[in-house]
């Protein structure tokens, strides 16, 4: 009888052990202050319900340009559950800068547009105002390769429970496989459960040195967990990220301003020529009639 109990004892200091509550980025560690001050928390209040209700949530993400954050695409949907190409709550907020959200540190800008890719879990937020002194995330443009280390940085909750972390979390992963539009990232310290966790979602995988963006969080299991989670692919997203955020900013049912300006002079320009057609006309016709008496 003495070794069933001895098991039995085992077995439940193991679960105790188990127990003890998980950071976001599950059994992550603190980012230390100032350090990937890139990375960005988007934080919706009231966004409408199926039940004509409202809810809140906040996704991940990291700034890739003055006025823009690239996050997953899931992150924006409507009251049917279908990715869509703009704000759905009533606000959105982007916070960057800001590795304890207990602070006033870094910035919260209002997102005031949204691009999705139409071939990955992956969408671009546009701010409504530029943040010029924290440096970008630089997207990358080659593939990722299985075996290679990345990190991982995110606001997402703890992975037991519902609380919410006060300071944003990493940790670092190694790339299991490479698919055509997601990749199988596992976790590998500071353990080799460490995970990403609900509302990482968007947050980005990134090389180190220097600091280069490869997928953001997409989906995967009940965290924390060891093996694969599927991230979204951003490597081969490059041409379209950075054709959308060099088009400038455009509005619900507009073409982009940068496009709507262009057209604008090229119909001055017509006119201002047909004018000068029509008054060079018009002088010849005087002219002709001086001459002729007509």
């Amino acid at each position: 009888m003495l070794r069933p109990l001895t098991n039995l004892l085992t077995i439940v200091l193991i679960v105790l052990a188990g127990a003890q509550p998980a950071e976001a980025v599950a059994y992550g560690e603190d980012a230390p202050d100032g350090d990937y001050a890139f990375s960005a928390r988007l934080t919706m209040t009231g966004i409408p319900t199926e039940e004509r209700g409202s809810r809140d949530s906040w996704c991940s993400g990291a700034l890739i340009a003055p006025k823009w954050v690239i996050t997953a695409g899931h992150c924006f949907r409507d009251a049917d559950g279908e990715r869509v190409s703009r704000t759905v709550a009533a606000e959105t907020t982007a916070t960057v800068g800001r590795t304890d959200l207990g602070t006033s540190a870094g910035h919260e800008v209002r997102v005031v547009g949204v691009r999705q890719s139409e071939t990955a879990d992956v969408a671009l937020a546009e701010l409504d105002e530029p943040i010029t002194d924290i440096a970008p995330l630089k997207v990358g443009s080659t593939a990722p390769e299985p075996g290679e280390k990345v990190r991982l940085t995110g606001y997402g909750l703890s992975g037991t429970g519902d609380s919410t972390p006060e300071r944003l979390q990493t940790g670092r992963f190694v790339v299991d496989r490479v698919g055509d539009t997601v990749l199988e990232i596992s976790g590998r310290a500071p353990r080799r459960d460490t995970s990403a966790c609900p509302h990482d979602s968007g947050g980005p995988y990134f090389r180190e040195s220097p600091p280069v963006l490869i997928a953001v969080v997409s989906s995967g299991p009940t965290c924390p967990h060891e093996g694969p989670d599927l991230s979204a692919r951003t490597d081969n997203l490059a041409n379209w990220i950075t054709g959308t955020i060099d088009d400038g900013p455009t509005f619900p049912g507009t073409t982009p301003v940068r496009v709507a300006v262009g057209a604008a002079l090229l119909f001055v320009l017509l006119v201002a020529v047909f004018l000068a057609r029509s008054q060079h006309r018009g002088t010849r016709r005087r002219a002709a009639k001086a001459v002729t008496g007509v």
